[in-house]
């Protein structure tokens, strides 16, 4: 497979944390993995599943995808402020950025700023209920791999 999303150059080299409960070997594992089946219309934000996936499959995943890799990887949730007022999620990972979900952004991906200026909450994303059960799908699905 060829890799757009930002940072996947070094993704084979960032490893689940000791006490990951997935069976993943890599974020570029996780990445196949999602691309693969997991990421879904169920699991896009509803505003925009009707353009999913003719966009790409990462359309509409950002925040619960984010918090995800965090889950598994540590790092940092930060944002990049969008014209409509909400953020596009993306990882902060040893000092490295991560945005698994960027190519859903196709040629406008270049204009987006990632400067680590805008830590995003949990609390603040899962404060909609659909979005966190949307998370908490994500993850389930996760764990039903096998590899």
């Amino acid at each position: 497979m060829e890799y757009g999303f930002k940072g996947h150059e070094t993704a084979g080299e960032v490893k689940p944390s000791a006490d990951c409960e997935y069976r993943l070997d890599s974020l570029l594992d996780l990445f196949d993995v999602l691309y693969d089946g997991i990421w879904r219309a169920e699991t896009c934000a509803p505003r925009m599943r009707d353009e999913w996936p003719a966009k790409h499959k990462t359309y509409g995943q950002c925040s619960i995808t984010a918090f995800l890799v965090q889950d598994i990887f540590g790092g940092e949730v930060y944002g990049v402020p969008l014209p409509d007022g909400n953020f596009h999620c993306y990882n902060v990972i040893g000092g490295k950025q991560y945005d698994l979900t960027v190519e859903q952004f196709g040629n406008e991906a270049e204009s987006l700023v990632f400067d680590d200026r805008y830590p995003q909450k949990r609390e603040v994303h899962f404060a909609k209920q659909e979005k966190y059960e949307r998370y908490l799908l994500l993850k389930s699905l996760l764990k039903q791999v096998r590899r």
